[in-house]
């Protein structure tokens, strides 16, 4: 009986064998090559999964289009895709989250995400994933990332020689906020901000520095800056909004608009959130998260969508939303659509005039996070 069950066993195993070389035999050779992806739409936006990288999806069928792979920590990307061209930092340790460190600037092709070059950067990078911490200056020539280690610098990369230019100290002062032709502004500690204009060489020209205007102890300004077709919009935890330029070499700093009326104030009405505001340009229209909540509650989801014109800083429009969100997105086709990332980590996409729902994207990686256009600023 053994010997005739360890007989049936070996014939098992032959046909078993045989099968699989038979089904081995009839599969096609595989090709091995990289895939190219065709001229970003003005509907793409890239979403942060914290351990993967940025995935780039359409928001019009939803269907992810690739992945740009960078370490745990880095910060935002600049993508310019007349250039074809996304430039990220990286940090690289020799033992993973131990051993020496190695920040670079990477240059990643837009066609094959794949690096095309690494510019050695000093290693002090700030490990942040904020928009605001890296930026391509007017000239598009010159790249600034934000340093803390923990003093406050900026590093000065030029992408279009692949090389290093420069460190300025910034101290006090945090995020880049691209002006005129090679020239930045900063917030500073103050609750001032500072102008850094820059030669053609990428060395320190000039400074200049508006007097402080908003009280970092008691309504201190947001971090996340806002783009808008004359400058940049700087928003209190309060709820009051500074226009901010630069006008022949000097900071300007307009008298703030409170976006809060009398009844808002009292039920405690106030933006919040990771990434709370984003303007649609064309339309001069601006997207914020709300929710309720005292003091220090800035960083709470928000629970509703408020829309604002920018001309009069008056609400044009409100809306509830079905999961509260940490982050939010406009995009600047000339029919807008609106990105808002759920606490339930589900992307919802919506009209961006009618706040109209056209659909959900549910696998966005693990921990997913900041949302971002394919454009320089968003």
């Amino acid at each position: 009986m053994r010997r005739s069950l360890s007989a049936l066993l070996r014939l098992v195993v032959l046909i078993s064998l045989f099968s699989c070389a038979t089904a081995s035999a009839q599969l096609p050779a595989e090709e091995v090559g990289t895939a190219e992806l065709p001229p970003p739409r003005d509907s793409w936006l890239m979403v942060r999964a914290f351990t993967d990288g940025n995935y780039i999806f359409d928001a019009e069928d939803g269907q992810m289009q690739g992945l740009v792979p960078h370490h745990l920590y880095t910060p935002a990307l600049v993508t310019v895709p007349e250039r074809g061209e996304i430039y990220h930092v990286d940090s690289f340790l020799t033992r993973r989250e131990l051993g020496e460190r190695n920040d670079v600037l990477m240059v990643v092709d837009l066609k094959t995400l794949t690096t095309k070059a690494e510019i050695d950067i000093p290693d002090k990078a700030a490990a942040l994933p904020h928009r605001g911490h890296i930026a391509l200056l007017g000239d598009d020539r010159h790249l600034v990332v934000y340093n803390l280690t923990p003093a406050q610098s900026v590093s000065v990369v030029d992408v279009i020689d692949r090389e290093f230019d420069g460190e300025i100290a910034t101290p006090g002062c945090a995020v880049s906020l691209p002006v005129e032709q090679r020239a930045f502004l900063m917030i500073c500690a103050d609750g001032a901000l500072q102008l850094i204009e820059l030669d053609a060489d990428g060395k320190e020209l000039r400074r200049d520095r508006s007097e402080p205007f908003f009280l970092p102890d008691q309504d201190p300004v947001f971090a996340l800056n806002i783009l808008t077709a004359d400058g940049w919009l700087l928003i209190s935890h309060d709820g009051l909004a500074y226009r901010v330029a630069v006008e022949k070499g000097r900071v300007s700093v307009s008298e703030p608009k409170d976006l809060l009326d009398t009844a808002d104030h009292e039920q405690q009405w106030r933006p919040g959130g990771e990434q709370p505001f984003s303007v649609h340009r064309p339309s001069n229209r601006m997207y914020v998260l709300m929710h309720q909540g005292g003091v220090d509650t800035h960083a709470q989801p928000g629970a509703e969508v408020w829309v604002y014109d920018l001309e009069s800083m008056r609400r044009v429009q409100r809306m509830l939303l079905e999961a509260a969100a940490m982050h939010l997105l406009v995009s600047q086709q000339e029919e807008p659509r609106l990105y808002v990332l759920g606490v339930d980590a589900r992307l919802r996409i919506f009209d961006g005039r009618q706040l109209r729902l056209l659909r959900i994207i549910d696998q966005l990686g693990a921990w997913p996070g900041m949302l971002q256009l394919l454009a320089r600023h968003d």
